[in-house]
């Protein structure tokens, strides 16, 4: 063959072959960056002549968002956030008024069943939410917010609804712990994973700020629950809050969305067996459960069980609702500050520290304190601290996760989390003494339960980084 010839089909064959950008676009999802090819590939033509791979790259980007690129602020990602705040308010802010119905169940609706039955309708609702999802996460990562918004919106609403007509326990379990519970945690995952996709430098500080949605709800939802069902009864109260949380949710829908694409994954076993191997997520998952086993059901007892002293502040109705108050709205400035500390010194380190701090002061103050002004104080503190565990639980999650798979691992340690909030309330009363209603052990296990999350995350900090001083 002549020379020119297997010069003009050795072009051809060059020209036939994938280009660089192809073989980028194949090895690695072309919205999640490239990672198995580096600049230092050097692809040459027919001549033996490389090509420029930095211009190549720089003429030739793939379609769509780059999520190494996070924009950190703009317009949609803080009306994403608006959105969160409103999930936030939805969701976790009727859990405060679990007290309220707990009472009228008893007096009322469910006189005939016991306590201890009525108690499981708010055990299970609390354990769907957060059990939730370990298939809800999933579902983020494969189709992103829109379905999950739209399914959990309906289902949460017409759960309330379905409440106004609930005349047998059956029926209050079905439509506040299953219904309303599924709904609520559908669209809290699709929010978790939503804002990580906005934010990177300030992700911790835009989730602090959402977070702040279920401390107003938990201060306006319990006054408002508590003053209407005298007035207006039961059915219409429950309908009333239905209406609120259906105006919540189309803001939700409208301003909630993600910025990357989702594409659909099978099902994969492997999904949730990968992080069970790795340290940092294993104790991560550990001490957040800990720390929700206080937070959700431990320590909200001395606002829930009365004490023997009848001078108690929390032996009265106006007691309780003060301690859940005082707690809410302490937790507003605890949610945002630890946000905004963590994106400087690390969500590692703040998580470290305020959970020192809550052991510290469970053991220091709850413990010897007997009077109303320690009750208060020790309320007011923890529901500080508090707010600092919700706002970081999920930015720890993502911090160590890749952001095409925020969705699973999250829902996989919240369903480990969910195990706490279904026994933390039966622990709690257990602990508590039958004949007086002693809270030593209670105090002593609620405080020793905070240290051991500590330690437990200075683990998780140890195998992320070593113990050196740096921002983690």
């Amino acid at each position: 063959m002549p020379l020119n010839a297997k010069a003009e089909k050795a072009d051809k064959i060059v020209m036939a072959a994938p280009s660089y950008e192809t073989l980028k676009t194949e090895n690695n999802h072309p919205r999640y960056g490239f990672v198995g090819i580096t600049t230092s590939t050097q692809p040459t033509g027919a001549s033996g002549s490389s090509i420029d791979v930095e211009k190549l790259e720089k003429a030739s980007k793939p379609a769509g968002p780059d999520p190494t690129q996070f924009p950190d602020g703009e317009l949609q990602a803080w009306l994403v956030t608006l959105g969160c705040w409103c999930v936030f308010f939805v969701s976790w802010g009727p859990i405060n008024t679990i007290g309220i119905f707990q009472e009228y169940y008893q007096r009322e609706l469910l006189r005939n069943h016991s306590p201890s039955s009525i108690a499981w309708i708010s055990s299970t609702k609390l354990f769907i939410m957060y059990g939730g999802g370990i298939i809800f996460g999933k579902l983020f990562d494969s189709y992103g917010p829109r379905w999950l918004l739209l399914l959990g919106s309906v289902m949460h609403v017409f759960g309330f609804m379905m409440s106004s007509l609930a005349t047998e326990y059956y029926q209050v379990f079905l439509s506040q712990a299953i219904c309303s519970a599924l709904g609520a945690s559908c669209i809290y995952y699709a929010c978790a994973g939503s804002i990580t996709t906005w934010f990177l430098k300030r992700r911790s500080t835009a989730f602090g700020i959402a977070a702040t949605g279920s401390s107003v709800g938990g201060v306006v939802l319990p006054i408002m629950v508590s003053r209407l069902i005298p007035k207006v009864g039961y059915p219409w109260t429950m309908r009333i809050v239905g209406f609120l949380i259906l105006g919540f949710v189309i803001v939700i829908n409208i301003t909630v969305k993600s910025r990357i694409t989702h594409t659909p994954k099978p099902l994969q076993a492997g999904e949730y067996i990968k992080p069970l191997t790795e340290p940092t997520f294993i104790f991560v998952s550990l001490s957040m459960t800990l720390v929700h086993r206080h937070v959700a059901n431990v320590g909200r007892v001395p606002g829930t069980y009365p004490k023997r002293s009848e001078a108690s502040l929390t032996s009265s109705t106006f007691g309780k609702e003060r301690a859940a108050d005082d707690s809410s709205m302490s937790s507003t400035p605890g949610r945002i500050i630890p946000g905004v500390l963590a994106d400087k010194i690390g969500n590692f380190n703040v998580s470290i520290i305020t959970m020192v701090c809550s052991g510290v002061i469970t053991l220091a103050l709850w413990l010897p304190g007997s009077s109303d002004a320690a009750i208060i104080v020790y309320t007011v503190v923890f529901g500080a601290f508090s707010g600092s565990y919700i706002a970081l639980a999920p930015m720890l999650i993502a911090q160590i996760s890749k952001i095409q798979q925020i969705g699973i691992r999250n829902g996989l340690a919240f369903f480990i989390i969910s195990f706490a909030a279904l026994t933390g309330g039966p622990l709690g009363g257990a602990l508590l003494d039958d004949n007086d209603q002693d809270f030593k052990y209670l105090q002593i296990f609620a405080g020793a339960a905070m240290c051991a999350a500590a330690a437990l995350m200075a683990f998780a900090r140890a195998f992320a980084l070593g113990f050196k001083v740096s921002k983690v």
